[in-house]
């Protein structure tokens, strides 16, 4: 096994793998659409920040990302990659090896480039892919999951409706309160208020789809979606991908962001669209808990923070 640049001689071959760990995944999570639609890799076989696994011009994987950027994760001064569902594949023999000298290989030239956060979406079932990046100090931060667009059983105790674009204003005390959640412990996902407003603005301006449950005219629990995910597989058509959900502390457990939930899936149905799909933190216990009961794990993203000295 030869360890070489990725450029652009082992696209198709690049291609080609990327194909068959998504059907390794879908066999795993068949809410998954067939055949996605695979971004395209120039751009990474170009950018120098690549790596292959070969033998004898067989390509056995390759790892490669975008950046560097900063500020990452909203910490200033910190430049970091990310290599997405689509910038990278192995195949299934030797696997756990071919990912620690990729890894090995890429990250000797990320951190030249000044990068000391490293990101990487794995398939939430490649055992052999994510053992090998957690014993290189990796640990998982976010995930995205899936369901078919199906009901979930809910009660209809509550009233549930689709909120209309010209009333969203109404769920702006909820992300507020849904960005101090996500700043408290474990989550530690700290946003000033100059960057939640401008998150808020661009909300108001270009309003998603919003499903509230409401008690006496106020909103107590939301979630909202739209057509944009978070990788190529949940961008595909027949998906919809929530961006947003809050439940009051008080009415958790009452069955409320359940019946907003309800709502929105029997309304996409209703329209066509097939899978449902959400990305939340796993390190936030609220969400975790509420999606993993609806929704099947399809990736794991894991990051690692390298010692900053060695770009010093």
């Amino acid at each position: 096994m030869n360890i070489v640049d990725f450029d652009s001689k082992w696209l198709d071959q690049a291609r080609q793998l990327i194909r068959e760990n998504h059907l390794e995944e879908r066999a795993m999570v068949s809410v998954l659409p067939e055949q996605g639609d695979i971004p395209p890799l120039e751009a990474l076989a170009d950018n120098g920040l690549g790596a292959a696994a070969e033998e004898d011009g067989k390509l056995l994987g390759f790892l490669s990302a975008y950046g560097p950027w900063q500020p990452v994760f909203c910490t200033p001064d910190t430049k970091g990659v990310f290599s997405p569902l689509h910038a990278h594949a192995v195949q299934r023999d030797n696997r756990m090896r071919i990912w620690q000298r990729l890894y090995q290989a890429a990250a000797e030239k990320w951190v030249k480039a000044g990068a000391v956060s490293h990101a990487i979406t794995l398939y939430a079932h490649d055992e052999r892919a994510k053992e090998a990046l957690y014993l290189y100090g990796f640990g998982v931060r976010c995930m995205d999951l899936m369901r078919p667009m199906e009901g979930i059983g809910a009660s209809a105790s509550w009233q549930c409706r689709e909120l209309p674009g010209d009333e969203q204003w109404r769920l702006d005390p909820l992300r507020w309160q849904l960005n101090d959640h996500l700043g408290n412990s474990p989550c530690f996902m700290f946003q000033p208020p100059w960057r939640l407003e401008a998150w808020m603005k661009g909300k108001r301006e270009h309003p998603p789809r919003a499903f509230v449950a409401e008690m006496e005219g106020q909103i107590i629990a939301y979630a909202e979606a739209d057509r944009e995910g978070e990788n190529y597989l949940s961008d595909e058509p027949g998906t919809m991908n929530i961006c947003g959900a809050y439940c009051l502390p008080e009415y958790r457990g009452s069955g409320a962001a359940q019946g907003a939930l309800e709502k929105m899936i029997a309304v996409f149905r209703q329209e066509g669209y097939q899978r449902l799909g959400v990305d939340c933190e796993s390190f936030n216990p609220t969400a975790f808990a509420f999606w993993g009961k609806y929704f099947q794990p399809y990736t794991y993203s894991v990051v690692r923070r390298i010692d900053e000295n060695a770009i010093r």
